[in-house]
């Protein structure tokens, strides 16, 4: 990683503002949280400076309060669960302190007060429209709370906003936290200098979304796996009908020119070899096996991959050195069409010798669905941003770091 590091900076009797990602799931009331995975993957980072005796401005965003003050998306109920999971992390009670503002009087009497060892939390950065515009007056006001700059929200990094790349401009150093790192490291080794064989898995409902993604590993792979409702597009690009399935029109000469750049690289495309049809979209659906390579009946639709299939996805991943997982292989929502996707995070699972990187979003909740999570080498936390770093771009949050 090219980007200093939280490890690299002296933090004794050091402010540190920490953009962190507490964007986390609430009750409808917004009252209480209902997973708090976001809150636990940066503790490493928080108990990193508390044990330097730093001070903690945090700061967050919370859902799409739209730029003004609404007690739904408030970071209050994050406050309490924040306490509870430091004093277990840390062994001991840690002050948390809550400031009703992230930015004039109540941030900045909050902040100057804080003592090392303590904790602030700010409220909602996007409170303020400002934030989401990288407005340069209110990147100040937030650098003007603290003498560092630590970004360990990976899961905005692909933003440019006020906290994210703003902030830099007028608070340095600039640091990635433990999270971020772990993240550019796994992700940045991935794309740059994989363990072979290579092998990708890159499922999920539309090409539109991961067509760049693709593109982009068909320079780096050995093996790229397409599963899920992607896989229908690229079937009829080589001229199978697939009746109700989910196909965009628009992209299917885009799969054919995958399929055409796969075979020019000496890349093995894996598309499924049969499927699992279902007479309706409904987790009570009739099914039926069907082989790929037939013409699908005119009103059944594909929403998982068949037996034959995970056979030979479970071949090939046990066989990898680097593996690489973004999207489900059905409509895992649904339990009698989870078998594909629960059946390929088993044999990534199994692999115990190869770099396991689960790449954010729909995969996380599938890895933790079927039990294996302690398994993979590395989950993503930035659903958005893994996907635009996989493409090959960069990201600002990541750009706006301090380098070695």
């Amino acid at each position: 990683m090219s980007k200093l590091s939280i490890r690299d900076l002296d933090l004794a009797d050091k402010r540190l503002f920490v953009r962190v990602d507490f964007n986390v799931p609430l009750t409808e009331d917004g009252s209480t949280i209902t997973d708090d995975t976001r809150i636990r993957a940066t503790l490493p980072t928080l108990r990193y400076a508390l044990e330097r005796n730093a001070s903690l401005v945090l700061a967050s965003h919370l859902g799409r309060p739209k730029g003004k003050p609404n007690p739904k998306y408030s970071l209050r109920p994050v406050e309490a669960r924040l306490r509870e999971l430091l004093a277990a992390e840390m062994g001991r009670n840690v002050p948390v302190f809550f400031a009703s503002d992230c930015i004039g009087d109540p941030a900045s009497r909050a902040a100057a007060a804080l003592p090392p060892g303590q904790v602030l939390l700010l409220e909602n950065l996007r409170f303020h429209a400002e934030e989401e515009a990288n407005d340069p007056g209110f990147s100040q006001q937030l650098a003007s709370l603290a003498q560092v700059y630590v970004n360990d929200a990976f899961g905005s990094a692909h933003r440019a906003h006020a906290s994210t790349e703003g902030i830099t401009h007028f608070l340095q150093p600039a640091a990635a936290g433990l999270l971020m790192e772990k993240e550019l490291t796994y992700l940045g080794k991935a794309l740059e200098s994989p363990e072979k064989p290579f092998v990708a898995i890159i499922g999920g409902s539309k090409i539109s979304g991961k067509i760049d993604v693709i593109d982009n590993l068909l320079d780096k792979v050995d093996t790229l796996v397409i599963v899920g409702g992607m896989a229908y597009t690229f079937q009829r690009a080589l001229g199978v009908t697939t009746g109700k399935s989910l196909v965009e029109e628009d992209k299917i000469e885009v799969a054919r020119e995958a399929l055409a750049k796969a075979q020019a690289k000496g890349v093995q495309l894996l598309l499924p070899v049969d499927n699992v049809l279902a007479d309706s979209f409904s987790p009570d659906a009739n099914t039926q096996p069907w082989d790929s390579s037939i013409n699908f009946p005119a009103d059944w639709q594909g929403l998982d991959i068949g037996p034959k299939t995970i056979e030979k996805i479970s071949a090939i991943v046990a066989q990898a050195r680097t593996i690489l997982w973004n999207g489900p292989a059905g409509v895992f929502e649904f339990p009698r069409f989870a078998v594909g996707t629960n059946a390929i995070a088993r044999a990534i699972a199994a692999n115990t010798a190869a770099t396991s990187i689960i790449g954010g979003g729909d995969s996380v909740s599938a890895v933790n669905q079927a039990g294996v999570a302690d398994k993979m080498t590395h989950i993503s936390t930035g659903g958005g941003a893994s996907l635009e770093f996989l493409e090959g771009k960069k990201l600002p949050g990541v750009e706006a770091l301090t380098e070695k």
